[in-house]
């Protein structure tokens, strides 16, 4: 058993309780907290459920490994790391299990770049946010709330949100629906003010010309540094290098477009972990990330290009890319959905990882090797783009 079990147990003792009947408070901390749905793991991680902001207000119920088990609400549970939250203070379950805490009122607004929804609260309570489509809208789900929402104050300053409303689905569950003018999503972000009383959700707004000369496109090489990826199955190159070397083909080709702001998160062979990456992008605050790798696999008969996606808002993208990367005459893998790969994590912004070919395959090998190939990837990953964006411009 490990020390933090250990730990965690002992202290439910010292009080002369038992789990059942007595639960610890914590705040989460750290870099890019996160919850899980359970306590499965595999090379990508356990399964996440979203990411939440610091010194949200969580209550511990078990634990396990790494990760301590904790009450959304009556109904819902998730794991959290344990280095990502700081224990509180004991508190009997039963005097919380059925008394959630109150919804205050609501306001809707923007400003010269975004919509927001603000929810007044009397703390910071664990949330989960969700990308509906058909027609297009972002739910949040604050979790030990009960609704006690008088009113929804909406400006004219708010240019993307068409209608926001509330329910409580269940009686420890407040849901808010943000109904979206344009079909795609752009993107949403939600985070607590600094008094902890306010959850903000950010809305980015379509941009008023979808043209791509005008977005801020981030790009990311694969790996880097200590960490090398797939090796080429006769070349024995390694994935890290060939990433780059794509990479920057593609931010030529986006700069011969005319595209000015391009962001890269790295031009040379340095290490990066996935929360410095993401805090990278953050401040770059893209209109759209592209995230390219090699594949590989055990067998070598296996080949093929393929895009990824994490959130159905953002498949679009990832679609177009893969429909102009197939007439480059390479095999299809597939467009792989709710993939738990943590640059598809970030909900702010569209988002495409592209598996360019398998370097495991030797004859996606030997097209990974021509630097013809490269420029023709990054062509169609461009004209993949493009054609996202003419998806979104009304019919004629």
């Amino acid at each position: 058993m490990r020390r933090s079990t250990i730990c965690f147990w002992l202290l439910l003792l010292a009080y002369g309780s038992s789990a059942q009947d007595s639960l610890w408070l914590a705040r989460t901390t750290g870099q890019l907290p996160f919850m899980e749905y359970g306590i499965g793991d595999d090379r990508l991680g356990g399964a996440k459920m979203g990411f939440l902001d610091s010194n949200v207000l969580v209550k511990i119920v078990d634990s396990f490994k790494t990760d301590y088990k904790v009450r959304l609400s009556s109904q819902h549970y998730a794991y959290i790391a344990k280095t990502s939250l700081i224990l509180l203070a004991k508190q009997a379950n039963g005097s919380v299990a059925h008394n959630p805490h109150l919804s205050g009122n609501i306001k809707v607004y923007g400003d010269t770049a975004s919509d927001y929804v603000v929810l007044n609260l009397d703390d910071r309570y664990p949330y989960r946010g969700m990308q509906l489509t058909d027609p297009s809208r972002v739910a949040v789900d604050i979790y030990g709330i009960a609704g006690n929402t008088n009113w929804i104050t909406q400006l004219h300053t708010a240019k993307e949100i068409r209608n926001t409303w509330y329910e409580q689905p269940e009686d420890d569950v407040f849901r808010l629906y943000i109904q979206l003018k344009h079909p795609q999503h752009w993107g949403y972000a939600i985070s607590y003010d600094s008094l902890g009383r306010h959850l903000t959700i950010r809305i980015r707004r379509q941009p008023a010309v979808l043209d791509i000369r005008r977005l801020r496109i981030a790009i990311d090489a694969g790996h880097g540094g200590n960490n090398s990826g797939a090796d080429g199955v006769t070349s024995k190159v390694l994935e890290k290098d060939y990433t780059l070397l794509i990479a920057e083909q593609l931010r030529k080709t986006l700069k011969t477009a005319g595209v000015k702001q391009i962001f890269m998160t790295r031009t040379k062979d340095t290490s990066l972990s996935m929360p410095e990456r993401i805090e990278m992008l953050k401040k770059f605050d893209p209109h759209l990330l592209v995230s390219i790798h090699l594949n590989s696999a055990g067998n070598d008969t296996v080949q093929g290009t393929s895009t990824y996606y994490r959130y159905i808002g953002f498949r679009p993208l990832s679609m177009a890319i893969l429909e102009k990367m197939l007439t480059l005459g390479l095999k299809e893998y597939g467009n792989v959905g709710s993939f738990n790969f943590s640059l598809s994590g970030p909900t702010d912004y569209p988002n495409a990882l592209v598996e360019v070919a398998f370097l495991s395959n030797r004859e996606d090998e030997k097209k990974i090797l021509s630097p013809k190939f490269h420029k023709a990837v990054a062509q169609k990953i461009y004209l993949g783009i493009v054609d996202w964006l003419n998806q979104q411009k009304p019919k004629p």
